[in-house]
């Protein structure tokens, strides 16, 4: 079974989940402090779930969060399958089904629960 970290990369915070294959789980988030650190810490996860495979968020209407997100995965030292996603309108699909729910904190949750989205979307679409 496919073992599938899956990340939400923003300048302040990463999203990240966690999936085996049919259940998908949102991980506390990564808040970034610089990009080492924040690699170094999503490697940790990597490795502690294990994973086969990393679904990486992409913003396809912005280059360049494309570039810096792309410079930011060359960092994690990942041996397993990398997938880029579209993550367009992800964000606005996450709030808008947290309504009510979750107060709107800048903790990581929303970033994570993206992550979470991504996830299932590749799941979906393969």
């Amino acid at each position: 079974m496919e073992r599938i970290i899956g990340i939400d990369v923003g300048l302040k915070r990463i999203g990240i989940a966690f999936s085996n294959g049919s259940v998908v789980v949102p991980l506390p988030a990564v808040i970034r402090k610089n990009r080492n650190q924040a690699a170094n810490e999503i490697m940790q996860k990597i490795n502690e779930y294990k994973a086969d495979t990393l679904v990486v968020g992409l913003p396809m209407t912005n280059e360049e969060m494309q570039r810096r997100i792309k410079h930011f995965v060359s960092l994690l030292n990942f041996p397993g399958k990398t997938v880029f996603v579209d993550e367009s309108y992800t964000s606005a699909e996450v709030e808008e089904e947290i309504k009510g729910k979750i107060k709107y904190k800048r903790d990581g949750r929303i970033d994570s629960l993206v992550a979470k989205k991504l996830i299932e979307n590749y799941l979906f679409k393969n």
